[in-house]
């Protein structure tokens, strides 16, 4: 079999979590390959011009396309036809990675002795998994039709680092940690397959080399377990009796129940195949929310957009100015929300209003007019607009300067504009009942391919300030605010982890999981004031109201360690 080798490869939905494993593996064991990381958000992998113009731009001659929404027919479909037409126009493709998931073979009876085989009909028995079905047809037709190299994949439940709790083995194991009983849905019969991402990540850098153009392979494991055995074999690993610690769930006069994303699965799927699988279960029905969404250019707007999918929460992100009240009524009445956010922390970008500064709030010094414009004037408008419309809005904003800060201290940090702008809205907003004010402080993520990420800044700089500092955990704390939303909290909340973290040990632990010959070096607060044009602040806010209300919250240097550096460990 020959072995095919990519030069420029674009990745869809890198963020996500299948997508990011296979990323990190090639990125570590392939140095001499471009991995371009398509942004996916709503509406943007339907842009015939944006796609075309990516694929020439970047040279690309391999995809691997994950790119899927569960709450989108558009996306799934027209967003595949427009990828596989730009590729027939640019005719630069030479291999063509489609991801798709074993739903597409329909139901499969618990004793069958054999699973699915890649020749089987597929029968698809929820929206979600026809509309995967239908963007399988158009990658086979444009493979038969313009010859276009195209492979397709099908997988079941994937289970891992970075995954989203709500995931069943991950979820159990919270669970237990927890001390809380671990839920069985019916008399749990229900059989799937699990496989570790790692695991996956290798099967699809063995199909990108491997893989015979025109094939499908299914991404599984003979081994199969039931719901009831994984409970099981997680209260075996915490040393604690099933007995006593596995609740039955029954639901009379029903075979069906609901995945994480929404969707309506039954019986398990099984693979007669090789290795990996994508799926899995969520909690019970959840109450009906739907969340407008203002910031979707930002960097913690797109991620909210992937834990609104995870949860299965609908959302849309507003169209209006914040300048502009007329355009801010239409969205409301247009999208008919029950909670508004406004996520709008860095100087860098204003992106509900579309005002842009780069490369830092440094910006603002020079643009006060429009900062003034979207920061004040814009925040005000919309908490204006969602109080006569009896919504509640979740408030975004940067954090304050000293040592064990609280909540009801008034904003003291005035050293940069763009600061000003934000301690002025925030007393403002106190006079309103229906916003819940958030104070993000220098936040991290898991992704540390992100040039937001403070983790991704400050490895990159040549020198660096030590200074001790209340952060934001994003992987922990995001999922907490959408809990906050559900809740209806108000309010204002210092949104950061327990306790403070210097950048020096920050860039330890970098050296200690990620990369051990790395080295950096400090300079004084007198070297840093002549390279920025306006103060920047440091601080401890106090948290705990916010661990009050959620016990779990983890201290910032464990946080670290669990939601960002442990995921990423070089092995």
């Amino acid at each position: 079999m020959a072995t095919y080798t990519p030069k420029n490869i674009l990745i869809t939905r890198v963020a996500r979590f299948i997508a990011s494993h296979v990323a990190n593996r090639l990125i570590r064991n392939y140095l001499s390959y471009k991995i371009v990381n398509f942004k996916f958000v709503k509406g943007d992998i339907s842009s015939a011009g944006l796609v075309n113009y990516l694929l020439v731009a970047e040279s690309i001659d391999t995809i691997m396309h994950f790119a899927a929404q569960t709450h989108f027919t558009k996306n799934n479909i027209y967003g595949t036809h427009v990828l596989l037409e730009a590729c027939k126009v640019t005719g630069q493709i030479r291999r063509f990675i489609h991801v798709s998931i074993d739903e597409v073979y329909g139901d499969t009876d618990e004793d069958a002795i054999v699973g699915n085989h890649e020749a089987f009909q597929l029968l698809p028995t929820n929206p979600y998994s026809a509309t995967k079905a239908g963007a399988e047809m158009l990658v086979m037709a444009y493979n038969r039709s313009y010859g276009l190299p195209v492979i397709t994949t099908r997988g079941n439940n994937v289970y891992g680092p970075n995954q989203f709790l709500e995931k069943l083995i991950l979820k159990f194991i919270l669970l237990v940690m927890r001390g809380k009983t671990l839920p069985i849905h019916r008399d749990g019969s229900n059989v799937r397959s699990y496989l570790h991402c790692e695991d996956v990540a290798e099967t699809f850098e063995v199909i990108l080399h491997k893989g015979e153009a025109g094939h499908v392979y299914n991404v599984g494991t003979k081994k199969e377990r039931r719901g009831i055995d994984v409970a099981k074999d997680i209260c075996k690993l915490f040393s604690i009796d099933p007995e006593t610690n596995i609740q039955m769930l029954m639901i009379p006069g029903s075979r069906h129940f609901e995945s994480k994303e929404g969707k309506v699965l039954s019986v398990s799927n099984t693979l007669r195949m090789i290795v990996p699988t994508s799926k899995s279960f969520i909690s019970p029905l959840k109450p009906s929310f739907k969340f407008l969404i203002y910031g979707r250019t930002g960097w913690i707007g797109g991620i909210l957009d992937q834990l609104c999918e995870k949860h299965g929460i609908p959302f849309e992100y507003g169209r209006g100015r914040l300048k502009n009240q007329t355009s801010l009524m239409a969205d409301i009445q247009n999208i008919k929300p029950t909670h508004v956010f406004n996520i709008r922390v860095r100087g860098v970008t204003f992106n509900a209003a579309g005002v842009t500064g780069r490369p830092n709030i440094d910006w603002c010094e020079s643009h006060k007019t429009e900062t003034i414009r979207t920061n004040v004037f814009g925040t005000l408008t919309l908490v204006d607009i969602c109080r006569q419309h009896e919504l509640l809005m979740m408030n975004f904003v940067t954090g304050c300067s000293g040592i064990g800060f609280k909540e009801e201290d008034k904003p003291n940090f005035i050293g940069s504009f763009y600061s000003k702008t934000k301690a002025m809205v925030e007393e403002l907003l106190r006079e309103y009942d229906n916003v819940c004010t958030l104070r993000v402080r220098m936040p991290i993520s898991s992704d540390l391919n992100s040039p937001h990420n403070f983790i991704t800044k400050i490895s990159c700089y040549n020198k660096v300030i030590n200074i001790p500092n209340g952060m934001t955990i994003l992987d922990e704390l995001l999922p907490m605010s959408i809990e906050m939303a559900k809740k209806n909290l108000r309010g204002i909340w210092n949104f950061t982890n327990p306790g403070v973290v210097s950048h020096n040990e920050i860039l330890e632990m970098y050296k200690t999981y990620i990369d051990p010959n790395f080295e950096w070096m400090n300079f004084t607060l007198e070297e840093q004031a002549k390279v920025i044009v306006a103060p920047r602040s440091n601080n401890k806010m106090d948290a705990s109201k916010l661990k009050k209300e959620f016990p779990e919250l983890l201290p910032i240097k464990e946080s670290l360690v669990k939601y960002v550096f442990e995921p990423n460990k070089r092995t």
